[in-house]
């Protein structure tokens, strides 16, 4: 059985006052040729389908297209509501969906039956959760006379697996939106002060892949088959250097599982450019390259350039942002100071720092290599 794993598209969103709903649509269209290209038997979605509880008009007729262009290429889908989306109005029809084989999670209720597929190797069970607080498992729970009630995420998603009543003979599949401990953020994601969002993977260890979402970069946690897949797009520059894609895995007996991505090619892309404003507006610097790019540009002249903003967007007309990095900007860097510093991890003040040094973001190698050192650093 092969199933495609994609989440946090953020229908709807604006990157810098910029509207991405073009950029969007382009690539869902790419991503519903890549479930047919690919001949995957259903498509998970882990949440965050929108950007607002609230919805625009726009942003749910794009939905509803890609959900009836996949419905009509005979794919089923499975999809979460994530801490973006209201759970309400993302369960709406649920049950007259399921008509089409598009199954929704339902508003969560302490209840979570998992929907079966099945191939020559047996039934898969896919189980769907929605996003959590422990508020939500607290309020759904609190009639029962039985047990203490959650008090932290970890105590309320752990919880809610116990609940699932899990086979753990057959193959089982979990599709939820929460942030598991030891992932990394990018500036795009909704953080909770000091970590309390955090649950640990070995909550999952019943499931035979996680599909995830919340967290915009594709990568895997504690073991590769819990798994983020990331954005489909890029949603800001701390993602400029990665390559997004779709997530597919191939299952067959129980215990087999491989995984591989399938990269996705956007309208515009999002990058960095940097260098002297001569450089930088010199047609042999950009004449290889995709002016309509979203871009932010970092220019290395001393003094500022008058009306550069709008000077630069003769040529880059997406510019979505203008820095400076010259010896006035350095200093004035040295001397702010943040009154975040005390709520901020190890590893995202690392960032900040290499960032600050270097004026770009840390490479996911980097990013692992140096989680490692901390890590090491605190067991020593």
């Amino acid at each position: 059985m092969k199933l495609l794993h994609i989440s946090d598209l953020h229908i709807g969103k604006r990157v810098n006052e910029f509207s991405m709903l073009e950029d969007q649509k382009y690539i869902l269209k790419q991503i519903m040729n890549i479930a047919e290209a690919e001949r995957v038997d259903a498509v998970m979605i882990a949440g965050d389908i929108y950007d607002k509880a609230i919805p625009s008009a726009e942003a749910v007729q794009t939905f509803d297209w890609f959900l009836t262009g996949l419905a009509d290429r005979k794919k089923p889908i499975f999809v979460v509501s994530g801490n973006h989306d209201s759970a309400e109005r993302i369960a709406f029809g649920a049950q007259l969906m399921r008509g089409r084989q598009v199954y929704v999670s339902p508003v969560y209720d302490g209840e979570v039956s998992p929907i079966f597929l099945k191939d020559q190797y047996g039934e898969v069970g896919i189980y769907l959760l929605p996003f959590i607080k422990p508020a939500i498992v607290r309020h759904v729970l609190e009639k029962e006379s039985e047990g203490e009630l959650p008090e932290s995420y970890q105590e309320a998603v752990k919880l809610a697996v116990d609940r699932m009543q899990i086979d753990c003979g057959k193959r089982n599949i979990l599709v939820a939106h929460q942030f598991v401990t030891g992932a990394g953020r990018c500036d795009s994601e909704e953080a909770v002060v000091g970590g309390l969002d955090n649950v640990d993977a070995e909550i999952f260890d019943d499931f035979d892949y996680v599909a995830l979402g919340h967290i915009h970069s594709p990568q895997w946690v504690k073991r590769e088959t819990v798994r983020y897949c990331g954005t489909p797009l890029k949603y800001s520059f701390s993602e400029a250097d990665q390559e997004k894609s779709v997530t597919i895995l191939e299952m067959e007996e129980k215990g087999k599982v491989r995984i591989y991505t399938v990269p996705l090619k956007p309208l515009r892309d999002l990058r960095k450019i940097r260098g002297t404003y001569l450089e930088v507006t010199a047609k042999s610097f950009y004449q290889d390259t995709n002016p309509e790019d979203y871009v932010q540009i970092t220019l290395t002249d001393e003094e500022d350039i008058v009306d550069g903003l709008q000077k630069l967007r003769i040529i880059y007309p997406n510019l979505m942002r203008l820095v400076y990095d010259n010896s006035r900007t350095r200093q004035e860097q040295v001397l702010e100071a943040s009154p975040e510093v005390e709520r901020k991890s190890e590893l995202e003040l690392f960032q900040e720092f290499y960032e600050l040094q270097n004026n770009q973001s840390m490479t996911p190698d980097q990013t692992e290599f140096v989680k490692k050192v901390i890590e090491d650093g605190r067991k020593s």
